[in-house]
């Protein structure tokens, strides 16, 4: 993406997606990482991403009073990691007065939050009592983002899952003046942000609210960290045109804070991530955008779940047919028609199915009802039945094909009549015999050789009983070559059936490791999901526990207790999640084993053999 674009419009008190600038975006596979600035407009949010896009010119920039960005956004190559993609969103600067609606400013701050992975707020001179009034977007969002979609009467109980899925949050103050000290010693930034954020002592109504954006940022945000800026340079006439003049010409104190922003964004900003461990792509944030747009328009919260639903929904259909397209185009590639032996072709069946469900559970999730993974299932087997249908013509065609070529003297002689003479039968019948021999020399016949050689003999039993009229025959040899013929003809029917049950066997048996591999890559797949599961829980527990520990460090005791019952239950929700994994997990691939045997037509004996050794692993 050469140069940035617009991605969500706000006109008419009503927000859009540009279409081109989503295309993009859906077209980029990789995961990304996604910076998002807010703050207020004419604070210089436009010059801090264009050093993260490590370019000069970009985001405009301005010089006058008027707000120059309207929600932008830059995709360029991550400069730390590999196959990622880092997202700039440089979003419409809040507080402007030519907006009508100032709930606008409300939803920008909260499509940041819900779309970011880092999220920097934007601000000017101190952390002070102003600044964080300003901030007071952040106690809108329990009203604004819902976790679940099951409504809760009480939205707190709702934000304390926000900690799971909210973005590190990083405050930028620009044209700081300030010493970092604190009582005559010196102080990092972070210790700076950190005092800021502290809460106020008192039960005063002033204190009560000053106190609530400070629990939010702490509640809310899993991590929180600062950078300070001086002024870029002295100059006001330079300040004007800044993206114009020299980087020599600029502060190199600034110059330095600049670089420390952008390395520290490079190398510690998280991949995009949703809750249990999503890893969100381009066209993954593409799908989100989409979703929180239009929820927003339609009056109605962004809720994660639902948009997590509704993501999901689109990916996993787009990742069965990645995987049904992936099996199909290896098996191409792989089988050479007329395979010689079915189990080669099944082998390679076998191969290409695994590599299937592989590319499906990897950029599958939360298919909970495996709605999408029986129907690879299904495409998968009816793909397989075409592959093997295709074997079975060009076995037929190719055998065909060189017995025609190996039978053409024969016919010719018989057309001429030349075994209709005394001694002809012993003549066919030698011929015959070189004919039979030649034919099993030639190499990969295929499934169909047995058949199609018993097809043509049966074509010559006519032409062979019209030359047992041989006049030198006494009658008894005729009755032997007679019985001889029926002893042939019966043996060719018993080796024809026997190849046919052991090619049902071979099918069988190759449903059922198509059944077990299915299961096994879903156990691995479960087993993921729930260890995300109880990281995340831990995470937020953890993260609960240090707020309760600050809390009763500085005096709040009563806060801290009031912390008590939220740290219990989730205690209680990790224990109860360690005890019931195994067999909730065996629970489900029970269930999904029943769905599948279905699905496969596998008979039930030959299923409960595989799934015993499966369910062992489970008890």
């Amino acid at each position: 993406m050469l140069v940035p674009m617009c991605l969500v419009e706000n006109k008419n008190e009503q927000m859009s997606v540009n279409k081109k600038a989503l295309k993009i975006l859906c077209k980029i596979s990789q995961q990304v990482v996604v910076v998002a600035i807010v703050g207020l407009y004419r604070t210089g949010k436009s010059y801090l991403m264009n050093c993260l896009a490590r370019e000069k010119k970009g985001f405009p920039l301005g010089s006058t009073v008027q707000s120059k960005t309207k929600g932008i956004m830059w995709c360029v190559p991550h400069p730390s990691k590999p196959n990622h993609t880092l997202v700039l969103l440089d979003t419409e600067g809040l507080g402007d007065v030519e907006k009508g609606n100032p709930k606008n400013d409300s939803w920008i701050f909260t499509l940041a939050v819900l779309l970011s992975s880092c999220f920097v707020y934007n601000s000017m001179s101190t952390i002070n009592h102003d600044a964080l009034e300003k901030l007071h977007y952040v106690t809108e969002l329990t009203e604004l983002i819902r976790a679940k979609s099951s409504p809760t009467q009480h939205s707190v109980e709702d934000s304390t899952e926000f900690v799971s899925f909210f973005p590190d949050f990083f405050w930028t103050v620009r044209d700081f003046t300030l010493e970092l000290k604190l009582n005559g010693h010196p102080i990092t930034e972070d210790q700076y942000l950190e005092n800021a954020l502290k809460l106020i002592p008192g039960l005063n109504p002033k204190a009560k609210s000053s106190n609530i954006l400070r629990e939010c940022i702490r509640n809310f945000f899993p991590k929180w960290k600062c950078f300070v800026f001086d002024q870029p340079t002295k100059e006001t006439e330079l300040l004007a045109h800044i993206d114009d003049i020299l980087e020599s010409q600029l502060d190199p104190k600034f110059r330095k804070q600049s670089e420390n922003f952008c390395n520290y964004i490079f190398t510690h900003a998280r991949t995009k991530t949703l809750r249990e461990g999503v890893q969100v792509t381009g066209n993954r944030l593409g799908t989100l955008v989409v979703t929180y747009v239009e929820t927003i328009n339609s009056g109605a919260v962004p809720c994660l779940e639902n948009a997590v639903t509704t993501l999901a929904q689109i990916e996993n259909s787009a990742a069965m047919q990645k995987a049904a397209k992936h099996y199909s185009q290896q098996m191409a590639q792989r089988v050479s028609f007329p395979a010689d032996k079915l189990q080669e072709l099944l082998d390679q069946h076998a191969a290409c199915e695994r590599e299937a469900i592989a590319v499906f559970m990897e950029n599958s999730f939360k298919d909970d009802q495996r709605v999408f993974q029986k129907k690879l299932l299904e495409i998968i087997k009816n793909t397989k039945e075409s592959f093997l249908q295709k074997n079975e013509q060009a076995s037929v065609k190719y055998c065909q094909y060189t017995l025609d070529q190996l039978s053409m003297a024969l016919m010719d002689a018989i057309s001429e009549g030349n075994f209709s003479v005394p001694g002809g039968h012993n003549n066919y019948r030698r011929a015959k015999e070189r004919i039979e021999q030649r034919y099993w020399d030639v190499p990969r016949k295929g499934v169909k050789a047995k058949e199609v050689f018993q097809d043509f003999l049966q074509s010559q039993m006519p032409i062979k009983k019209s030359i047992l009229a041989d006049r030198t025959l006494t009658q008894g040899q005729k009755a032997i070559e007679e019985e001889r013929a029926r002893k042939e003809a019966a043996e060719m029917e018993k080796e024809w059936l026997r190849q046919k049950h052991w090619e049902q066997q071979q099918q069988m048996e190759a449903q059922n490791r198509s059944l077990q591999e299915n299961m096994v890559q879903l156990r691995e797949k479960l087993e993921w999901e729930r260890d995300e599961a109880l990281r995340e829980q831990t995470r937020i527990l953890e993260h609960k526990m240090k707020t309760q520990e600050e809390f009763l460090n500085n005096g709040f005791k009563k806060k801290a207790d009031g912390m008590k019952a939220e740290i219990d239950h989730l205690r209680s929700t990790i224990e109860s999640m360690k005890k019931s994994e195994t067999p909730l997990i065996s629970q489900v691939l029970d269930t999904c084993a029943n769905e599948a045997t279905a699905i496969l037509s596998i008979p039930a004996k030959l299923v409960g053999k595989g799934l015993k050794a499966l369910s062992s692993l489970f008890k």
